[in-house]
């Protein structure tokens, strides 16, 4: 298990938590001194009250919550949001409401979850050309949508 240090940078903030034995990430909550509410196709900035350091050569990704985006169409715009080892500020989310009634955030509510992953640094290779694939340059969408019947 990775050890993770993590601050309360205010007394009422909520540590993330594991909702389930076998979950991938932890739910994080929202930590605030008033309600925020937001109204369709609009977003904010969602403090939980924690800072966190992480080891060398992790990362920690915020994820929308399913339940947040199926009820209520509520998500992350930068998803996955990361957070890299090196910064110690307050852990934000930024939350979207794409919905069509207005949403309201109160403080200790779950707003996204966090999985903290190893991360390996590269070294680009400049070249002349690259290797030959079947796939080649197909992408955005070249595989169509419909089911491909064997």
């Amino acid at each position: 298990m990775i050890k993770v240090k993590i601050v309360r940078l205010k007394e009422k903030a909520s540590l993330p938590a594991y909702a389930t034995a076998h979950a991938a990430g932890m739910d994080v909550s929202a930590c605030l001194d008033a309600p925020v509410t937001l109204e369709p196709s609009s977003s904010a900035l969602i403090p939980t009250g924690l800072a966190i350091e992480l080891p060398e050569g992790y990362e920690a990704q915020l994820r929308p919550r399913s339940g947040l985006a199926l009820r209520h169409l509520i998500s992350l715009p930068n998803s996955p949001a990361t957070i890299d080892a090196d910064y110690r500020g307050e852990v934000g989310v930024i939350l979207i409401n794409h919905g069509r009634e207005p949403f309201t955030v109160n403080h200790g509510d779950r707003i996204a979850q966090m999985v903290v992953s190893k991360v390996d640094r590269v070294a680009f290779e400049e070249v002349d050309s690259l290797s030959d694939t079947e796939r080649g340059e197909g992408g955005f969408g070249h595989t169509g949508v419909a089911s491909k019947a064997e």
